[in-house]
């Protein structure tokens, strides 16, 4: 139990000193260094973290997708200065890290499949189709953070936060609720200590957790407190399902946890499974709806 207070206190520690410099070029590589300790989790789980060129494009794939990112919306933010010519520059370097990232992916692709022509006989197709499911969905997910810390100036950190504590706040809800009164099992063969009790209780302890938050930064309105308790609710239900789909990922591989990086806690995939759905889930709910 020690272990894993001081694990998480670190944790803590780390998360804040990122977040203190949000807006400079600490954010960008630390999700990169994330992404990067993420994926090479999972390579592990499908036992092809060993092989070299696979693990170097889906990794360089990772890491490429917040590093430009945070470049070119640096580069967008300078434009700011240049009247008239904001909206231009978003259009602009926002298609271009698309072209960026899409050429990236297409490049490391390549390489997957050559090495799996090479080694046809060592590599299975599940094994090949996973890591491209991860090298696209884990950095798109991750890079949410910057995306959202880039979304409004003022209030980028803020939604970043809430962002992050949507997974959070309701796994700390379901526990709590899931612990005192308990009954009915969620999924006993994928997760056996989580009930519907809790998932409940982690759906409104999240929901109100949202309503409170977001009319104490912007002001209280009705039609802002709606959005954030449903915004909430949905978080809640996603990571749910986040949280679950990493479980059985290793059940069926047959892992208790994806890493060791974290003494007490697993790897970073054991931390940040439910964050990689609340994450995107969060950042659609604010651009269509907006809690501002």
């Amino acid at each position: 139990m020690l272990t894993r207070i001081i694990s998480g206190a670190v944790g803590v520690v780390l998360i804040g000193i990122v977040l203190f410099f949000h807006d400079t070029v600490v954010l960008p590589i630390a999700v990169a260094a994330m992404i990067a300790v993420m994926l090479f989790e999972l390579l592990r789980a499908v036992k092809l973290h060993k092989c070299i060129p696979i693990l170097v494009a889906a990794e360089a794939c990772g890491i490429s997708v917040p590093i430009l990112y945070g470049i070119l919306t640096k580069i967008n933010v300078y434009g700011v200065e240049y009247p008239g010519r904001f909206e231009f520059l978003s259009w602009r370097y926002e298609d271009k890290y698309k072209i960026y990232v899409f050429g990236i992916m297409l490049l490391c692709a390549f390489v997957i499949f050559i090495t799996w022509l090479k080694k046809h006989k060592e590599i299975r197709y599940e094994q090949v189709f996973f890591v491209l499911a991860v090298m696209i969905l884990v950095p798109q997910a991750m890079t949410t953070m910057v995306r959202m810390e880039r979304y409004d100036p003022k209030s980028g950190l803020f939604l970043l936060i809430m962002g992050l504590c949507g997974a959070w706040i309701a796994d700390t809800g379901a526990y709590f609720t899931g612990v005192s009164i308990g009954k009915h099992k969620l999924c006993p063969e994928i997760s056996p200590k989580k009930t519907i009790e809790g998932l409940m209780g982690g759906i409104l302890t999240t929901a109100i957790a949202y309503t409170v938050a977001f009319s104490c930064y912007y002001g209280f309105t009705a039609k802002r407190a709606a959005i954030a308790f449903i915004t909430g609710a949905v978080c809640a239900v996603i990571g749910t399902v986040g949280d679950l789909s990493a479980s059985m990922v290793k059940r069926q591989i047959g892992f208790k946890d994806y890493g060791k990086i974290m003494p007490g806690h697993g790897g970073l995939m054991d931390r940040f499974d439910s964050v990689l759905f609340v994450l995107p889930t969060f950042y659609v709910f604010i651009t269509l709806f907006g809690v501002q």
